[in-house]
């Protein structure tokens, strides 16, 4: 894989269209715990009329982790250090899950140095779930539990694996660090500052960013549509591979 710098940092990527003018660059934003080359064929597709990059985000696939961690605008930066390499005039986004917070960040900004076209959305997070009492009442648990194992390292690691998510317990310290700075983030207020056309593909039956969220964006975005995957989960776009290529074909008139 070709590898880039981004702040000190080895950088890997999945590139598409070589032979495209870089006028207009097609990015690609992987979720968490994911990388660059999972977006599978989509990226054969969007290559086919466009110069197409798909970073391995720091500390995913074969790119370097941060040394310290970073919310969701650190990964928003380092995007826009990778993306300037080829300084684009025009983008167009298309990101998964975590991606999706990253392009919602990065569509706020007031000023970027090039017109972002169109956006392709799958099973993006960013809204913030409801919370029940029970889970107030597990977070003051967890929170109680930490401070009294401070005094013992191995015994509060232990604590903090045994209440993790997966995603939480297969990340390094550092790692762990940025998705905590970025789960209890609220995105939602952000949608209508998304001015940009915006294709919402979303799997029916996804648990991690449920479909009423999906809905939810549709209403938010001033200029979105939303395509449900039918019996789709997290990762639509590897359970209907076709519908999504076809879907993504005529948004961006491949």
């Amino acid at each position: 894989m070709p590898q880039t710098t981004v702040n000190n940092k080895r950088i890997t990527y999945e590139i598409r269209g070589e032979a495209h003018s870089p006028e207009t660059v097609v990015l690609f934003l992987h979720g968490w715990g994911s990388f660059g080359r999972s977006f599978g064929r989509l990226l054969d597709t969007a290559g086919e009329k466009y110069l197409t990059l798909a970073p391995d985000l720091p500390g995913f696939g074969g790119s370097e982790e941060p040394d310290e961690a970073m919310g969701v605008d650190g990964f928003v930066d380092a995007a826009l250090a990778f993306l300037a390499q080829w300084n684009p005039n025009k983008v167009i986004l298309i990101c998964h899950s975590y991606g999706g917070r990253m392009c919602i960040k990065l569509c706020a900004r007031k000023k970027l140095p090039f017109a972002v076209e169109k956006i392709v959305l799958f099973d993006a997070a960013g809204i913030l779930p409801h919370r029940s009492l029970g889970y107030h009442l597990k977070v003051k648990s967890y929170k109680l539990g930490k401070a009294l194992l401070k005094p013992f390292p191995k015994l509060l690691e232990k604590f903090k694996a045994s209440r993790g998510s997966a995603d939480y317990n297969a990340a390094s310290p550092v790692m762990r660090g940025c998705l905590v700075k970025a789960v209890n983030e609220d995105l939602e207020p952000l949608l209508p500052r998304i001015s940009a056309p915006t294709l919402l593909i979303w799997g029916e039956n996804d648990t991690a960013t449920p479909l009423s969220d999906g809905k939810k964006m549709e209403k938010a975005i001033p200029d979105a549509g939303l395509v449900v995957i039918k019996g789709g989960s997290h990762f639509s776009f590897v359970d209907d591979m076709y519908t999504c290529d076809r879907a993504v074909r005529s948004f961006l008139e491949i």
